[in-house]
């Protein structure tokens, strides 16, 4: 089933097809026909063919929901630890200057707990668990916020030039000086 929002089940969602699905695991067992399970149940006749084929090839685990897909590789236990060797900065990790990019925390994990992610799952584990982007100030480290202010009020308007042309300038390419 596809899904208009672009999202999946919430855990609400989830128990309540697996209760479906188990509710037809009873029907299975009973001898009732897919077309009759199918129309009790309110749901399509492929959907129970392919929850009978899980059944039968499973058991009833093949058709108990197997929880959310997003679900992330890590526990909570190693996320914790994640964020507080993210919190010990870069530097600590061997990179040469104070930056975090995916690609570095991506490594990280990979380093710490030996699972792979990608880039775009490493940003989603990371939203997931309240880490926002960031994006450092280009700023000289000697700036003087105050030294620049004086300067945009008193020295710019002196040095700022006027937009207008002291000449009068010419449309035409061939004779510049014709009007």
């Amino acid at each position: 089933m596809r899904y208009a929002q672009g999202g999946g089940l919430t855990d609400a969602g989830r128990a309540a097809r697996e209760r479906l699905r188990l509710q037809a695991v009873q029907r299975f067992e009973g001898g009732q026909k897919n077309a009759e399970i199918a129309a009790a149940l309110r749901v399509s006749l492929r959907s129970v063919k392919r929850w009978r084929r899980a059944w039968l090839e499973h058991g009833e685990a093949g058709v108990r929901s197997k929880g959310s897909p997003g679900r992330s590789k890590l526990s909570e236990a190693q996320v914790a630890r994640l964020a507080r060797e993210l919190e010990r900065g870069p530097l600590a990790h061997g990179w040469a200057d104070q930056r975090w990019t995916l690609a570095r925390i991506k490594t990280l994990i990979g380093r710490l707990f030996h699972v792979s992610y990608t880039i775009e799952g490493t940003w989603a584990l990371l939203r997931r668990h309240g880490w926002s982007w960031q994006q450092p100030a280009r700023r000289a480290i000697e700036r003087d916020d105050d030294a620049v202010e004086v300067w945009k009020k008193e020295t710019w308007p002196r040095v700022r030039t006027s937009r207008r042309n002291a000449a009068p300038i010419s449309s035409s390419r061939t004779r510049p000086g014709s009007r």
